[in-house]
Parts: structure tokens; C-alpha cells; sequence
């Protein structure tokens, strides 16, 4: 296998050229020699662990925890492969079932075939979801689960509409950041702080009362750290995740 530039690496495994100059510059994927025309040239080794970097990318895992895994005496490469084959076969047949539930629902809604109540639910894992609440009531404690509790109460009091604008207004906020990291506009730039500052706002409609600097930061760390959110955001736009955590942090610096 011949070397490759950072331009043709970039291109086989589609990671922008500035993304693999910062994962040099952290040492998550260093070249395998620099040539006299100062060019980075990347070879097997590397071309496999960068694989094993966007596996680990797209479970969400963040950057600094997937150098740690890597270079861990003890990795497997062939190991940790078989098990991402394993997790992704899991994916593979949940949203099977959710295909099916779909197509499912739409024969019933259009009337060519009868459907059993319980069977629009197929495939649909309310586990997931109790599982990010569980996640910041293990990180956060008490405090975490008063304030889940407190949202619940809210929001069970919202009629339809009312979950349909807030659910609308997340998912304009994120097409937003996805367009600001596809034009490199810096994370802590004000066009993107403004996109924050709107994040907070919904963010607040969730909560009983405005959230405080310290209670921001706290829905960043969750974003930070939270598989779900990262494996969500990395799935729609990859660098999402790091990008919109940079973002609401740079913004929090306003709140007072």
C-alpha cells in the first residue's frame, strides 16, 4: 500500500484536510513521515486507525477519550472491529423493525391493511430515552433528577402544538450549526453565538425558570459527554458535536 498525501487521505475516507491537521496537532493521528517537501504522508497503520477513529466517532465518543482507547497498551484493533460489527448489527435490526413499523402504519393509515395498536410502537426504544435522563442523574445526581422531574411537569401541561414548535425550533437550531460548520465560521464567532443564544432560549421554554450560567453549562456538558447526543449530532454533520459544544460554551461567556 503506497503512502498517501493529507489531500488524498482526505478524499478516500472523507475527513477534511483541516480536521486531520487538528488530529495531528493533538496527536489522536499523526503521518507516518513528514517528506522533504514538508507534505504529510500516511500509510496503512495510519489509513486503519483513523477507520478506527470515525468507528469511534460515529458511537460518540469524544476526541480526547477515543487517544486514550487507541493507545491503551492493551487495544485490539481486531477486537474492537468485531465489536463495533456487533453494535452496528444491533442498529441494523432495530431500524429494520422501525422500517417496518413505518410501512406498517402507513398501509393502516391508508387503509389497505388492519393494525394491532401495539404494533405501532415496534422498534421504538422508550429505554433510549429514560437512558439520557438516567445519564445526567448518574453524573449529576439529585439535583439532575429534581430538575427531569420538574421538566416532565412542564411539559406534560404543553398541547400539541406546543411540542411541535419547541421540537421544530431544536431542529432549525441544529440545521443552523450544521450550515456555520460547513462555512468555517469560527465557533465563538458572533453569527454563531447568536445561533447559541437561540438554543438557550428554547432551552429555557423546557425549564421552570430561566436557566442561571452554571445551568447552561451543565446542558453542555451533557451534550459533551452524553453518547446519544453526540452519536445524533455526529450522524447528521461530522465535527457537529465538538463544533456546537464550543459554541455554547464561547456563548456562555453573556450569560451573567
Amino acid at each position: 500500500m503506497r503512502d498517501h498525501t493529507v489531500k488524498q487521505l482526505a478524499e478516500l475516507s472523507g475527513v477534511s484536510i483541516r480536521a486531520l491537521h487538528y488530529y495531528d496537532e493533538i496527536g489522536l493521528l499523526k503521518p507516518a513521515h513528514i517528506g522533504g517537501n514538508g507534505y504529510r504522508y500516511y500509510g496503512r497503520e495510519e489509513l486503519l486507525r483513523l477507520q478506527q477513529i470515525l468507528f469511534h466517532r460515529e458511537l460518540g465518543f469524544p476526541l480526547g477519550e477515543i487517544g486514550k482507547i487507541l493507545d491503551a497498551p492493551d487495544f485490539d484493533q481486531a477486537a474492537a472491529l468485531r465489536s463495533h460489527r456487533q453494535r452496528l448489527q444491533g442498529e441494523v435490526r432495530r431500524y429494520k423493525r422501525l422500517i417496518q413499523t413505518i410501512d406498517d402504519t402507513l398501509a393502516q393509515i391508508e387503509g389497505d391493511t388492519p393494525m394491532n395498536e401495539k404494533a405501532f410502537y415496534k422498534g421504538l426504544d422508550p429505554k433510549r430515552w429514560a437512558a439520557q435522563d438516567q445519564w445526567a442523574i448518574d453524573r449529576y445526581g439529585s439535583a439532575a433528577e429534581a430538575s427531569i422531574k420538574r421538566r416532565n411537569d412542564l411539559m406534560s401541561g404543553w398541547t400539541e402544538a406546543d411540542g411541535k414548535r419547541i421540537i421544530g425550533g431544536f431542529q432549525a437550531i441544529r440545521a443552523e450549526f450544521v450550515v456555520a460548520l460547513s462555512q468555517n465560521r469560527p465557533a465563538d464567532s458572533n453569527e454563531v453565538r447568536a445561533i447559541a443564544r437561540r438554543f438557550l432560549g428554547l432551552l429555557n421554554e423546557t425549564a421552570p425558570a430561566p436557566l442561571s450560567k452554571a445551568g447552561f453549562l451543565n446542558a453542555v456538558d451533557a451534550i459533551a459527554g452524553n453518547p446519544h447526543f453526540r452519536c445524533s449530532l455526529e450522524a447528521q454533520s461530522q465535527g457537529l458535536a465538538d463544533y456546537v459544544v464550543g459554541a455554547m460554551r464561547a456563548f456562555s461567556e453573556e450569560i451573567v
